[in-house]
C-alpha cells in the first residue's frame, strides 16, 4: 500500500518548478503590463501625429518636397544632437520618471499645434520647433523604455517581451497611421493632432502605476575627472562597447542602412501620393498601415526563426530573403503597381519586425546592466540619427531632381541593407549570450571581439 507522509514532512516543490514555462512569460510581471498598456496609447499617439503633422505641412501650409524633408529631419535630429549623452543621463536617473515626463511633454507640445491653428498663428517654422522638441522627448522615452525592460522581466522572458513590444509598434503603425489618414480626411488635421496628444497624456498617466525603482548603478570610468569628463568618458565607453563588438556593429549597420532607405521612402510618400498620383490621405494611411501589418507578422515570426535557425542566423535569414523586396517600392503608381509597391513595403516590414525583436534581444543580452542606457542611446544615435539625415537627403533629392528619384535611392538602400549582417559573425550565432562581468576599463561579454 502507498505510504502517505504528513503535510509537514512532505518535500516542498518550488512554485516556479511547477510552471517551467512561466519564466518565459513577461505577462506575469505587473510593471511589464503597465509599460505595455502605456505603450499602446503612446504608439497610437505617435503614429497618428506622424501622418497628421506631415499632411498639415503639405495640405495646409503648402510645403514643398524640401520643406517636408526638413520637417522629417527635425523629427529625428534630436537623436544626433543628444542621443549619446541621453544614454549617460538615463543610466543615472530613474527610468519611470523619464518615461512619464517625456510623455507629458509630448502631449503638451502636440496640443499646441491645433491651438495655434485655430488662433491662425501656425507657421511652418513654428511646426518645425514643435517637431524638434517632440523628438527630444522621444529620445529620452525610447532610451529609457528599452533600458528599463531588462529590469522588469526575467532573462528567459526577454524575447517574448521584446516581441510583444515590437508587435505593439506594428499594430500601432497599422491602427495609428491608418487612423491618422482617416482622421485627417474625416475630421481635419487639427483634431487628428488632438487625438495624438490625448494618447501621450494617457500613456504618461498610466505609467504612474509603475513601481518606483532606484536608478541603475552606472559604473564611472576611473580615468574620468570632473562632471564634464565623466559624461564624455561614459559616452565613449558606450561607443566602444557597440562599435568594438562585431555582432553589435553588424546589427547597428544593418539597421542604419535600412532606416536610411525606409525614411527616404516615407518622407516622399505624402508628396507623391497627394500631388503626383492624386491619391487621398486615406489611401496613404492604408499604404503605411500595410507596413505596420508587416512589422506585426515579422515580430510574431521572430521566436520561430530563432528556434529554427538560431538568434543570429535567424536575423540573417530574414535580412537576406526579405530585404531585397524593398526594390519594389519605387515602382509605385496608380492601379496594379500600387499593389506591387505595397507588397514590397509589406515584405520589407516583415524583415524589420523580425530583425527588431532578435536584434534588440541580442543587444540587451550582450550588454551589462550598467551600460544598457548608453548601449541603447548609441544604437538610437546611429539608427534614428540616420533617419534625420535620410529625411534631409530625400528632401534635397526631391527638390532638385524629383520625388520619384528620391524614392529610387531609398528603394536601393532597402534592397542592399542585408549586407552588413550577412558579412558578420551573426551567421554563426545560435543562442543568446550570457553576460559576463566587466574586465578592465571596458566591459567584456561572451563573444566580444573588442
Amino acid at each position: 500500500m502507498p505510504t502517505f507522509l504528513p503535510a509537514s514532512r512532505r518535500p516542498r516543490i518550488p512554485r516556479r518548478a511547477q510552471h517551467p514555462r512561466d519564466a518565459r512569460s513577461p505577462w506575469r510581471t505587473k510593471d511589464f503590463r503597465v509599460l505595455f498598456s502605456a505603450s499602446v496609447l503612446s504608439a497610437l499617439g505617435t503614429n497618428v501625429s506622424y501622418v497628421a503633422v506631415l499632411l498639415i505641412a503639405v495640405l495646409a501650409l503648402d510645403s514643398g518636397p524640401g520643406q517636408v524633408g526638413l520637417l522629417g529631419s527635425l523629427g529625428t535630429a534630436a537623436f544626433l544632437l543628444i542621443g549619446l549623452p541621453a544614454g549617460a543621463w538615463v543610466d543615472r536617473m530613474r527610468h519611470r520618471t523619464i518615461l512619464i515626463a517625456a510623455d507629458l511633454v509630448r502631449a503638451a507640445l502636440l496640443a499646441w499645434i491645433p491651438v495655434a491653428w485655430w488662433c491662425d498663428v501656425l507657421t511652418f517654422w513654428g511646426l518645425c520647433v514643435v517637431v524638434f522638441l517632440n523628438g527630444v522627448a522621444t529620445v529620452l522615452f525610447d532610451v529609457a523604455g528599452q533600458s528599463a525592460l531588462p529590469r522588469l522581466v526575467a532573462p528567459d522572458a526577454l524575447i517574448p517581451a521584446n516581441s510583444a513590444l515590437v508587435s505593439l509598434m506594428a499594430a500601432g503603425n497599422v491602427a495609428g497611421r491608418g487612423a491618422g489618414g482617416a482622421l485627417v480626411q474625416l475630421l481635419g488635421a487639427p483634431l487628428a493632432v488632438v487625438c495624438s496628444a490625448a494618447g501621450h497624456l494617457g500613456s504618461g498617466l498610466q505609467l504612474m502605476w509603475m513601481a518606483r525603482r532606484p536608478a541603475p548603478a552606472a559604473p564611472v570610468p576611473q580615468e574620468a575627472a570632473g562632471p564634464g569628463a565623466n559624461l564624455r568618458a561614459q559616452i565613449a565607453e558606450g561607443l566602444r562597447h557597440v562599435l568594438g563588438h562585431a555582432e553589435l556593429r553588424a546589427v547597428a549597420l544593418t539597421g542604419a542602412v535600412g532606416n536610411l532607405g525606409a525614411v527616404m521612402v516615407s518622407t516622399m510618400l505624402p508628396v507623391l501620393f497627394t500631388r503626383d498620383l492624386g491619391l487621398s490621405a486615406g489611401v496613404l494611411g492604408l499604404f503605411w498601415a500595410a507596413g505596420g501589418a508587416g512589422l506585426f507578422v515579422g515580430a510574431r515570426c521572430a521566436r520561430p526563426l530563432a528556434d529554427r535557425f538560431g538568434h543570429g542566423r535567424g536575423l540573417v535569414v530574414a535580412d537576406v530573403y526579405l530585404a531585397p523586396a524593398g526594390l519594389l517600392v519605387p515602382l509605385i503608381d496608380r492601379g496594379g503597381w500600387l499593389w506591387v509597391a505595397g507588397a514590397g513595403w509589406f515584405a520589407f516590414a516583415v524583415r524589420t519586425g523580425a530583425a527588431n525583436v532578435l536584434g534588440v534581444s541580442l543587444r540587451q543580452r550582450l550588454t551589462p546592466a550598467g551600460l544598457l542606457g548608453r548601449m541603447n542611446a548609441t544604437f538610437r544615435f546611429l539608427l534614428t540619427g540616420t533617419m534625420a539625415l535620410a529625411a534631409a537627403l530625400a528632401g534635397a533629392i526631391g527638390a532638385y531632381a524629383s520625388p520619384r528619384a528620391a524614392l529610387w535611392v531609398g528603394g536601393v538602400l532597402l534592397g542592399l541593407s542585408f549586407l552588413p549582417a550577412l558579412l558578420s559573425p551573426l551567421r554563426g550565432r545560435r543562442d543568446l549570450p550570457v553576460v559576463e562581468k566587466p574586465c578592465g576599463s571596458a566591459p567584456k561579454v561572451a563573444g566580444c571581439t573588442g
